[in-house]
């Protein structure tokens, strides 16, 4: 081998290096940002279950719908951001949506803010006995 293929060896070994250091920094970062959004997918899920049931009745929650469900979201690392969770004492069923937010800081990316969403259903007609009759609104 010679000097000059000595020094081209040196280059395309170091471009390897740097090659892989850059791909393994991608794969971590796009690893973390992976982890946030499972984060905030289980906030809102939490949120939201939370939620649904406090439109129709308290059942030993402190405060309203919107309270509750920012109450799970902040006990699962989130901040909630929208909540569609109107009080409806009927018997109809309702549909509880939640929006959440986990703010991450990331060493490559700086502080990135992952947004979840969630949907709760809540029927309280199964709060019934079988064969029980609605009651009249």
């Amino acid at each position: 081998m010679t000097t000059d293929d000595c020094g081209v060896v040196g280059i395309v070994a170091l471009m390897l290096v740097a090659t892989a250091l850059a791909s393994a920094l991608a794969v971590f970062a796009g690893s973390q940002l992976i982890v946030a959004r499972v984060e905030a997918a289980n906030a809102a899920d939490a949120a939201a279950l939370a939620a649904a049931p406090v439109t129709f009745r308290a059942f030993g929650a402190l405060g309203s719908p919107r309270s509750e469900a920012a109450r799970f979201a902040r006990s699962n690392g989130a901040r909630l951001t929208h909540c569609r969770c109107a009080v409806d004492r009927s018997m109809r069923r309702r549909t509880v949506e939640v929006e959440v937010a986990v703010v991450r800081v990331f060493w490559l990316l700086g502080t990135v803010s992952v947004h979840g969403t969630s949907r709760a259903e809540f029927d309280p007609s199964l709060l019934l006995e079988p064969g029980t009759n609605l009651p009249e609104s």
